[in-house]
């Protein structure tokens, strides 16, 4: 009966819980340019979406549509995605609205449409032609330029080759996907294919950058087809291009680092806390014209008489115009020693701001926090780990209620086999003794979890983890200092005992007990009893 459960789940095609995902290949454009919408949908079965709600704000052409399948998580998924192209109607900042697809909705998105035409290239009114360019003809050395290189056709592009070679004395690294759209240029509608690049200048001096080429066909036109003949070759190349590259400036912070804005801000900020407690502060830094990985560290000081713990930074990068954009986010715990007003001192970033060539410090003020004395905790049978953030919230799906009570019916069908097997076992199983202390048996803990209350943790939970991490019962500290076989960690536990009933130092005894407990606890074995010197009075039966 399990079997034929488990075949039957099996073959049941579960509906995918994943969104259909929608982005656009550039956030700005100008009036009269398309932009491309791509909508991603985790089926390979999807019908298009609606696109009757883009003909507010828009005019739609050029509908393409591809389906794949790829391996994740050992599991093969198939997806489809759906492109459009979009011609805006009018100029400002435009909603491209939610489209219904596959049974969801997608994430309405933000377009800027620019009033002002953008300039026409040099080139213009050639059949097909390369434009190229920086974002900052004069950098500084190490400062990151965004390269671009579009490719102009009058005429449909059957295939090709875009090269773009790196110039000597500068780093080419090509990000982001490509895009294509349309631009209507001295009445004449071109195709545009566009591509990205980050250029970092490594000496100053004069950048040479060579030309971008291309090598490619156009497709084949009507006479072309009746006579078998493929399109005819085509082939462009760019303007050299030239930048004068500034040196280091005799004021330059150090770190060196040319940005275009650089901002500090506090995302959590508590205004009290308590001694040997965790008080969670959260800062972000974002930056416009560096990657994460060019920012230096946020870092919090720790002050005299607390501890600061910093978690791993959370990292968002994107693409602005060409540009590298990274935001940072970075969490801290911060315990106090001592009772009475604590000053952490606040993050400062210096960084030169290479649109008005000086020096700036991003920087937040102080924190200052009132510290109240340690709180007497209640016993606890277990260890009680909490954060001072809520867990996201998960995103909700509404798939076909259909599937949901089919599947859900399976698996109270499976659920109930599971519980008749188990009880079948049970009922044939060696039974263990009752306990007889009437005692109940002491919740089970991991290290990790003896690990966190160590960080951000108060002290009655690090000592409810120990219990619950101990071989045998510990009603006491004296019971669970015994069964510690490392003389470090009893000092450690016995140190603890001082602070939450004595007032001890509690800075001292935190670091003692994460000095001690880094590897987890080490418990020692019972004795075994030694063999009796007599026969038993009444030898077994």
């Amino acid at each position: 009966m399990r079997l034929l459960l488990t075949l039957l789940l099996a073959l049941i095609p579960l509906p995918t819980l994943a969104q259909p995902l929608a982005r656009l290949d550039r956030d700005r454009i100008a009036l009269g340019e398309t932009v491309t919408l791509t909508v991603e949908v985790p089926s390979a079965t999807a019908a298009p979406p609606d696109y009757r709600p883009l003909q507010r704000d828009f005019e739609t052409s050029g509908h393409t549509s591809r389906r794949g399948v790829e391996r994740s998580n050992g599991r093969f998924v198939a997806w489809t995605e759906y492109a459009v192209a979009l011609r805006p109607r009018r100029a400002g900042t435009l909603v491209v609205p939610a489209l219904a697809v596959a049974g969801s909705r997608t994430a309405p998105l933000t377009l800027r449409v620019d009033a002002g035409a953008a300039p026409a290239p040099v080139q213009a009114g050639a059949p097909i032609f390369i434009e190229s360019g920086a974002d900052d003809a004069t950098p500084h050395v190490q400062q990151t330029v965004a390269w671009v290189v579009r490719l102009y056709s009058a005429t449909p592009i059957l295939s090709g080759q875009l090269d773009q070679p790196a110039p000597e004395g500068a780093a080419l690294q090509r990000v982001g996907e490509d895009a294509m759209y349309t631009r209507d240029i001295g009445g004449r509608r071109y195709q545009v294919f566009e591509r990205r690049y980050l250029l970092v200048p490594e000496r100053s001096g004069t950048l040479a950058v060579p030309p971008a080429r291309f090598q490619g066909r156009t497709a084949p036109g009507l006479f072309d087809d009746l006579f078998g003949r493929a399109g005819d070759a085509v082939s462009a190349q760019a303007r050299p291009q030239r930048l004068q590259v500034q040196p280091l400036p005799a004021d330059a912070p150090q770190p060196w680092l040319p940005l275009h804005a650089l901002h500090l801000r506090h995302r959590t900020l508590p205004q009290q806390a308590r001694v040997g407690e965790a008080a969670t502060v959260v800062v972000e830094m974002s930056a416009d014209g560096a990657g994460a990985a060019q920012l230096p560290e946020l870092r919090l000081e720790a002050p005299a008489g607390a501890q600061v713990f910093p978690d791993p930074p959370q990292v968002t990068e994107r693409l602005v115009d060409g540009r590298p954009q990274a935001v940072v986010s970075r969490r801290f715990a911060i315990v106090p020693g001592r009772e009475g007003v604590l000053t952490v001192p606040g993050p400062r970033v210096p960084w030169w701001d290479v649109r008005a060539d000086r020096t700036r410090v991003a920087a937040l003020p102080a924190l200052t926090l009132q510290v109240r004395g340690a709180s007497r905790p209640a016993a606890a049978a277990g260890p009680v780990l909490s954060s001072s953030e809520p867990a996201p919230a998960r995103p909700s799906h509404a798939p076909a209620r259909g599937w949901i009570l089919a599947t859900l019916a399976f698996v109270a069908l499976w659920l109930a086999t599971l519980v008749w097997a188990l009880q079948r076992r049970a009922a044939h199983a060696p039974r263990e003794p009752a306990r007889t202390d009437g005692a109940a048996p002491a919740p089970r803990a991991t290290v990790s979890d003896l690990r966190r209350a160590l960080d951000v943790g108060d002290f009655g939970d690090i000592e409810a983890a120990l219990r619950a991490l101990a071989p045998r019962a510990a009603d006491d500290t004296d019971a669970l200092i015994a069964q510690l076989a490392d003389p470090a960690q009893r000092q450690a536990v016995d140190l603890l005992r001082r602070v939450r009933w004595a007032g001890e130092d509690a800075l001292l005894a935190r670091q003692q007990l994460r000095a001690a407990f880094a590897h987890g606890p080490r418990w020692s074995t019972p004795a075994t009893a030694p063999p009796p010197l007599l026969p038993p009075l009444y030898p077994p039966g």
